[in-house]
Parts: C-alpha cells; structure tokens; sequence
C-alpha cells in the first residue's frame, strides 16, 4: 500500500492519540520544537563522584572457581540471524617479567538450544590474548587470560535461546544463560527498548547507573565509549583517581592497571551474559604503550560486526537491530573525507532502505554539539568532515558521551536550528571516577580558549559564530540556541521506537533510581520523511513515487483531524516540553 502525505499524517495523529492515553499525560514531541533553551543545574545536595570499587569488592573479584570456567560472558549483535558470544578463562598475570598464556591450550565452545538443558547447536570459535608492556624501571607489565570469540548463526528472530559456553573435555563450561533476539530489519518490527550509556567506569555511581538501566529491562544496549578507566590507575593498582597527570606527574607515560579491564567484565557479566551490547571507543581505550600500540584492550576484548559490515575494523561497524540502522563512528582512527573511515560510511549509508530500516541512529565517543565547558568544540575537525554525510542520509538521532553531563539538543545541522537535521543527545554521564561535569561555556568566566580542548588524536579546528547572537565570538554569552535541555547528573537513557515515525526518548537520572515514572527528560523523537527527504533515500522515496494511491480521502482524514482536536480539548492538553 502506498505510504502518501495524508496517510502518514493520519498515523501520525492516531499515534500521538495512543501515546496519550497511554502516558496519562502529554509529552512534547520534536514536532513542537525547536524548544526554548533550558538548564537544570547541577544538585548541590548531591555529590558531584564517587571513589572507583574496590578490587576485592563482590562484583569485581574473580569467583572461587577453576580459571578454566568462563567468566566476563558478553554478547554482541553480528547480524539479524547471528551473535557473537564472548569470555575470558585462565588468570591475568601482572608482574615485571610476564609470559603470555597459550590461547590454543583451551577450546572455545558455544551450545545453544530454544529449550532449557537441550542444545542442539554447538559451535566452536578463536582464542586470544594480549600483553600491555612498560618497560620503565618501577612499572609493572600485565599479560591478559585468554579471550574467546564464538559466533552463533542460524538463529530465528524474536525467540529466546538458552547456552552455555566453555571447554567441554576439561570439562568446564558456564552455568545455563539464556537471551533473546531482536526482531528482523522491518518497518514494523523494533527492539522492546535500546538502553544508552556512555563513561561508565567502575564506581559507586556506576553500580547506580548499571542497576538502574537493568531494572528497565533493555533489549540491547549501546555504550559510547570511555567503558573501563583503566588508565586512571598506575600499573601498581591501588585506587583510582580523578586526574592521572595531576596525582602522578613524574610517570614516564600514562600507564593502565589492566586487571580493571577483568573486573569490569566481571561487574558487566549479569548484563551483558543476557543483553547483547555494543560498545565503541573513547579517549580512555587509547592506553598507549611504550612501543606505540593502542587500543590493545578494546581490540581483543570486544567482538563487534566489523567483517560483516565491511569496516573489517573496530573502530567504526555498523548493524541492523528491527527497524533501526545503527552506525558506530571512531573518533580516534581517520575520518577526514580522503579515509577510509568516510569511504565506509558514504557506502554504508547509500546502501541503506528506508522503507525496510527507517530510523538511522549514529553513535560516537565525543559531541559535534556540546555548550560545557568540558571538550568544548574539541571534535570540531571531525564535525565539519563528517556533519554533511550524515545529513544528507537523514541521520534522525546521534548519540555521544565524552562530556560528563547529559544534553539534548533541538534539530540542528551547521549550528543552525533545521528541522530535518539529527537531534544530538549527550549521555556521558555513566558515574565515572572523573566527575559529572558542572560548568557551561557560556557561564561568566568558563568559555575554554581554544588551545583548552585538543584531542588526544587528530586536529582541532576551532570555530567562532558567523550568526546568531552568538557572531564572532567562540562562546555563547547564553545557553545556546540549540541546546534544548541540559542538566549535570549521572544516569542513563532508554530509547523505545513506537513505529516508523515516532520513538520515545526518556534520560532516567540516578538520583530517581528509586521513583516511579520519574524521568530527568522525555520527548518524542519523530520523523517526518515526506518533509525531510534526500536523494540518497532507498525504499521510501519508492513508495512516494508509486502508482498507487491512498485509500484514505481528505474527508477521511478530516475526520481523523476532529476526533483529535475533540480528544485533545477534553483533556485539556496543552503541547510543550515536558520534563
């Protein structure tokens, strides 16, 4: 059936209707925007950190168990019909002089079956390990245990499948986990919620924030970046620190207290053993070591669809979950125009059908759009290479992290308020050891100078305004007027796609762990793809151009029209930002 103007209007209105009586009150859609800039500001009976756990804290010290059995068990999309399952057995050694443990010496082994204790299916997959080295007199070396990558395949949508995983002739395999998986790539088939979270760390405000984010029962979850903060720590271990360059200013280099990686696996274990979670890199996954390597922990650890979205890399991948196309851009590797980094995403993107994906999500580690103080235009370089692409292709939302604080901003390409460009959302505000982040650039007195914020990798390109009230100058005088919304507190947010038009947004603070129906902020995020359209669009532009015609008529949809502004006027309803 033909998708035309009316037609999508009519299911617009019926959708908003539905979406009302459910919630019992009205929540503002992007529609009502562009919004009024607004700032919540920082709780002061709160406490802005917390210290990093402990090693030998419950959930971050290896069970008493054989180093033979599993543990740090993570899943990971692949594709719509597979899932890459991954653990870690034998011990880390940290030591001078450390020899790394034989990956060949155990069997990665996945059985997996639709029925508790019958598993039909056993697949067999690759072992590794890595050393982080530092070959300075008073640091210590780490050699990791070995890390397994089992990909499963033939798996059927929407179905829960139990597993175990191990070396069956030790023998030493996991206790029975189960998970289910997302829905094929379709119009009409979403994930049930998509959990965001980004800068995580190991904290007590982590424990909030994991918590918290697992009560709300996600279907996959998406960190950007900053996962671990191993490289807060000297190799010497001990506790964590907000500043490793203010607490230790006489080390030969920024080292990393791998042992952290462990510990988180084990602290992430009863999510991530259940939920399939997708993970890119932030600034504190670089752990440069002596001999120039970076990224060793991230790379081994973590199995992503690199080969199968043809990025054959980390750093950047791209997959379906239902309906939703999610691209993971690496801020840290090439992403000027000449790298193979764009090369990449221009033929992802061109590749996508919007009449079988609609919504098209972008994640990366640092903002393009942020008005803290803290990375203040810092990833201006990579905005101004990449910014264009992603508009182009109609991205809707664009998440990130980075910057310890949560922001939404309103549709906005080129720093101009534009009601098909993405809607950009900040959510750094996991619970690290660094602190949330308090002061906006455009306080009196806090606008960073532009030699403040460069990134560890690649340029900067600092910008001043050409427009706005804002001309000339390289900071606001006033909350931007892009920014929508913005509050420092730590939380997470959770992202509920309704159909191919509208998906409901809600950023859940720490602080309401213990609240019901309480939500730092709220919108409905939706698409109007006969407004917003671009020839690179696959699927839908088809399905405007088609021949056959709507079988709703303008009186048909008048109707609809007054049965909605009658709805709307007994209930009193007045549209606006609802937080």
């Amino acid at each position: 059936m033909t998708m035309n103007m009316p037609l999508l209007m009519m299911i617009a209105l019926i959708t908003s209707m539905s979406l009302l009586l459910a919630s019992g009150e009205p929540i503002a859609t992007t529609l009502d925007g562009p919004f009024k800039p607004l700032t919540r500001r920082f709780d002061p009976s709160l406490r802005r950190g917390s210290d990093d756990l402990p090693m030998d804290h419950p959930r971050l010290r290896k069970r008493n168990v054989s180093s033979d059995f599993p543990e740090q068990i993570a899943l990971a999309l692949s594709t719509p019909t597979s899932m890459w399952v991954s653990w870690v057995t034998g011990d880390a050694v940290v030591g001078k002089d450390v020899k790394p443990l034989d990956p060949s010496s155990v069997a990665s082994e996945v059985w997996y079956g639709k029925e508790k204790g019958k598993y039909l299916i056993k697949k067999k997959g690759n072992a590794t390990v890595y050393s982080q080295l530092y070959p300075f007199d008073g640091l210590l070396n780490y050699t990791s245990g070995i890390i397994h990558h089992v990909l499963i395949d033939g798996l059927e949508p929407e179905t829960k499948y139990f597993y175990r995983c191990g070396d069956s002739s030790v023998p030493a395999m996991s206790d029975e986990l189960s998970f289910m998986t997302l829905p094929l790539p379709s119009k009409d088939a979403y994930p049930h919620r998509i959990a965001f979270v980004g800068d995580l760390g190991l904290t007590s405000n982590t424990t909030t924030t994991i918590d918290h984010l697992m009560e709300n029962d996600p279907s996959m979850v998406i960190i950007v970046g900053d996962l671990t903060y191993a490289d807060q720590y000297r190799t010497i271990g001990g506790k964590g620190v907000s500043c490793f360059s203010c607490s230790f200013p006489d080390a030969p280099i920024r080292e990393t207290y791998q042992p952290r990686w462990d510990a988180r696996g084990r602290f992430m274990e009863p999510l991530t053993s259940k939920v399939p979670t997708m993970v890119i890199e932030g600034n504190h996954e670089i752990e440069s070591q002596a001999s120039g390597i970076t990224f060793n922990s991230y790379s081994e650890r973590f199995a992503v669809p690199s080969s199968e979205s043809g990025s054959n890399t980390n750093f950047y991948y791209s997959f379906d979950a239902g309906g939703v196309h999610f691209v993971m851009l690496g801020a840290y590797v090439d992403y000027n125009h000449t790298g193979a980094q764009y090369a990449w995403l221009k033929e992802d993107l061109s590749k996508v059908d919007r009449a079988v994906t609609p919504w098209l999500v972008a994640t990366m580690h640092p903002p393009w759009y942020n008005s803290y103080s803290s990375h203040y235009q810092e990833f201006e370089c990579m905005r101004q290479e990449m910014e264009e692409l992603l508009y182009q292709h109609r991205v809707d939302i664009v998440f990130a992290g980075h910057v310890h604080a949560y922001e939404r901003m309103n549709r906005i390409y080129n720093y101009t308020l534009n009601p098909c460009g993405p809607v950009y959302i900040t959510i750094g505000d996991g619970g690290n050891i660094e602190k949330v982040d308090v002061d906006f650039a455009d306080d009196p007195g806090k606008c960073p100078s532009p030699e403040d914020n460069i990134p560890e990798i690649g340029g900067s390109c600092p910008l001043n305004f050409t427009s706005g009230s804002a001309k000339g100058k390289f900071c606001w005088d006033r909350q931007p007027d892009w920014s929508a919304f913005r509050e420092s507190s730590f939380g997470h947010g959770i992202l509920e796609v309704m159909n191919s038009t509208h998906a409901l947004w809600r950023w859940q603070r720490n602080q309401d762990v213990y609240k019901d129906d309480i939500y730092g902020d709220q919108i409905y995020i939706v698409r109007q793809p006969n407004v917003c359209t671009s020839l690179q669009f696959r699927g839908e532009e088809r399905e405007k151009s088609g021949g056959n015609k709507s079988r709703f008529s303008s009186p048909t949809l008048l109707m609809f029209i007054c049965i909605f502004f009658m709805f709307c006027t007994s209930r009193s309803i007045v549209f606006g930002h609802v937080i």
